[in-house]
């Protein structure tokens, strides 16, 4: 399918042919916005493209996400746009993507940053949130504030209830989320887990860890050595899983550098 994305050309001349370009892809109820601020400050010297997986933002609905089909998604793009290689920076499930990406087609991925997940199987986290946001959708509530009273009995933390709601949007038939619950739940069980790699990709890779999150743990060395010999691990202090909203300056600084060697 052909995702929804926003190209943001770099803002510095560049020859056709010397033109970098840097996709970016969110995670779990997320949109092509989590990353903007990102994105704006990476367009000085790349082109930059922002991407809504399937069943989130403007993309289209599926009943399927694993992900050699949403890896897939993203190379359908590329090819779209007449890109032939590109750099790649995904956060959670879209750090699962990414790597999908990655171990694809690795020929066609310079260099990979992936945030705060790694390519192991990982427990369900989300039960109360995916309890929370269906008693918002029931309760047919037609505010954020409103959705943010519902959606506290299920969840306690304000910024991750913030974050959840950002996609509960006015619509022509009122307040409704832009990514398809019932799909995400369906296949939520794909999300979490990682599909067996038989592939490498040895090009230079970032992971990068929020020191409170448990997403990546010591565990999770061998899988990540195995499928990318040549990564690296930056940890940033007292962050949490949403560490590109935590501490945005850190994060971009850290993405910045990387994609300049």
């Amino acid at each position: 399918m052909l995702l929804n994305y926003q190209l943001k050309p770099s803002t510095r001349d560049q020859s056709p042919d010397k033109k970098q370009v840097i996709f970016l892809i969110h995670g779990l109820f997320g949109s092509l916005s989590n990353l903007s601020g990102l994105g704006k400050e990476l367009q000085s010297d790349y082109d930059v493209i922002l991407v809504d997986v399937r069943n989130h933002g403007q993309s289209e609905r599926n009943s399927s996400m694993s992900y050699p089909q949403m890896a897939n998604d993203i190379f359908e793009l590329a090819d779209h746009l007449q890109i032939e290689q590109f750099s790649i920076l995904g956060h959670s499930m879209g750090g699962k993507i990414a790597m999908s990406c990655a171990l694809a087609q690795p020929q066609r991925i310079q260099r990979l940053i992936v945030a705060d997940i790694a390519p192991t199987s990982h427990a369900d986290k989300h039960s109360d949130v995916f309890a929370g946001l269906k008693a918002v959708k029931a309760s047919n509530v037609q505010s954020r504030t409103a959705a943010d009273k519902v959606l506290a009995d299920y969840v306690e933390t304000p910024e991750i209830r913030q974050f959840l709601l950002k996609s509960y949007q006015r619509t022509a038939e009122g307040f409704q989320f832009v990514y398809d619950l019932e799909n995400l739940y369906n296949n939520y069980a794909s999300i979490i887990d990682w599909p067996e790699q038989s592939n490498t990709y040895t090009s230079p890779t970032l992971f990068i860890k929020g020191e409170l999150s448990d997403y990546i743990e010591e565990a999770s060395q061998p899988a990540i050595v195995a499928l990318f010999p040549n990564a690296k691990l930056k940890v940033i202090n007292a962050t949490g899983h949403w560490l590109h909203a935590e501490k945005p300056k850190t994060f971009n600084r850290l993405a910045i550098n990387f994609f300049a060697q």
